[in-house]
């Protein structure tokens, strides 16, 4: 599989990023591997957020699997 292009993962996470602002969290991509699984590390109050993996697939991952070709799935790490 191509490599994923990780400027695009950034722009789609910028569109992401006011919605989280809006609750007190944000997203950093901490990396891209071949198999196009893509890092994340949620941070403020998505850290710890009950609701932190309805915001990753339903939020993070379904906007980068939409805009960045290759995109499989996205992983938070800690």
């Amino acid at each position: 599989m191509a490599e994923v292009d990780k400027s695009l993962i950034e722009t789609a996470l910028d569109e992401i990023r006011p919605a989280l602002a809006a609750d007190g969290g944000n997203v950093e991509f901490i990396d891209a591997n071949d198999e196009g699984v893509v890092l994340v590390r949620l941070q403020g109050a998505c850290s710890g957020c009950a609701s932190a993996s309805v915001t990753l697939k339903m939020g993070i991952e379904k906007t980068l699997k939409e805009k960045v070709p290759g995109v499989t799935a996205v992983q938070a790490i800690m």
